[in-house]
């Protein structure tokens, strides 16, 4: 895998202060994404375990919430393989810290239904994840007064939950209110 950036001291993508991992490949294209160079897989640079430790030292000071990934598509296959060692670092070193993800895919539909976007890692990978904002990216739904969703169809998900009851409970940003769809 490849990544595109890393930003520490994001506050954009996330509740909080955030270490966020821009992942290169993303087949979803979305017209009027904001980072479009990031659908190639080749893009950028080498995931390697030196990048993970770079982020596991970034994640360190008290200040930062968690980690947020977003890209590119987290979520395709290749890239939760490669994710998966981070995500268990993280949750071994920062328990108390959130990782949020933002995909392209539906939670309920296509992450834990059959579709392109499940391989033998998905499953892990959702229990490290506290938030998940889904679904594409839709520009004729673009709403900028929405709070971490770019298109009024993304959901903010609370995961943990979600996969306790068996069906999607929306997080409220900031509130931290939990919503039953």
């Amino acid at each position: 895998m490849n990544y595109g950036e890393i930003k520490n001291c994001d506050i954009a993508n996330g509740e909080g202060v955030r270490v966020t991992l821009f992942v290169s490949g993303c087949t979803h294209h979305c017209k009027g994404c904001f980072n479009p160079m990031t659908w190639d897989f080749s893009y950028g640079e080498e995931f390697t375990a030196q990048t993970i430790e770079r982020i596991i030292s970034m994640l360190a000071p008290d200040y930062i919430t968690g980690l947020t990934l977003l890209g590119g598509e987290p979520m395709e296959p290749d890239n939760q393989r490669a994710l998966l060692p981070l995500l268990q670092k993280v949750r071994q070193f920062y328990p108390e810290k959130t990782v949020w993800c933002y995909t392209g895919y539906t939670f309920d539909t296509e992450l834990l239904g059959e579709s392109r976007a499940r391989c033998e890692v998905t499953d892990e990978m959702l229990r490290y994840i506290d938030v998940l904002v889904d679904g594409e990216f839709i520009l004729e739904r673009k709403n900028i007064s929405l709070q971490f969703c770019g298109s009024d169809n993304q959901r903010i998900i609370d995961v943990k939950k979600s996969l306790e009851c068996g069906e999607v409970v929306l997080y409220s940003p900031l509130s931290g209110k939990i919503i039953t769809d």
